[in-house]
């Protein structure tokens, strides 16, 4: 089981990213996808995640409106879209799977994380 995180880049504020999560030698059809962040010095924090069935959960109030989560089965593939990017935004982006959604990170498959760097 193999996922990673990739799309990350150095944006200015005001700006759009996509993250995506792409998952190699098993089909993410019958996960959930979380997507994490770890700014430096803090813990990491659970922003949303993607049901098996397509359901979003949004966990961050500070990317509610703003960061938008999907999946393609057919590309095997899950989808952050993050808008009106802000400085504070600047983290490591992780995807998770698991069976289930949790805003904690203790999903049992991690990928790599991917730098986002907004300036300001």
């Amino acid at each position: 089981v193999q996922l990673q995180a990739y799309g990350g880049g150095l944006v200015q504020a005001g700006g759009s990213l996509r993250l995506s999560c792409a998952a190699s030698g098993f089909t993410l059809d019958y996960y959930a996808i979380g997507w994490f962040r770890q700014a430096p010095g803090k813990e990491r924090e659970g922003l949303s995640c993607i049901t098996s069935n397509g359901g979003r959960l949004y966990f961050a109030d500070s990317v509610k409106g703003r960061f938008t989560i999907s999946r393609d089965n057919a590309k095997n593939t899950v989808y952050l879209q993050m808008t009106s990017l802000k400085p504070e935004d600047t983290a490591v982006y992780y995807c998770a799977a698991d069976s289930i959604c949790n805003y904690k990170p203790e999903y049992d498959h991690w990928g790599q994380g991917t730098l986002v760097t907004v300036s300001s």
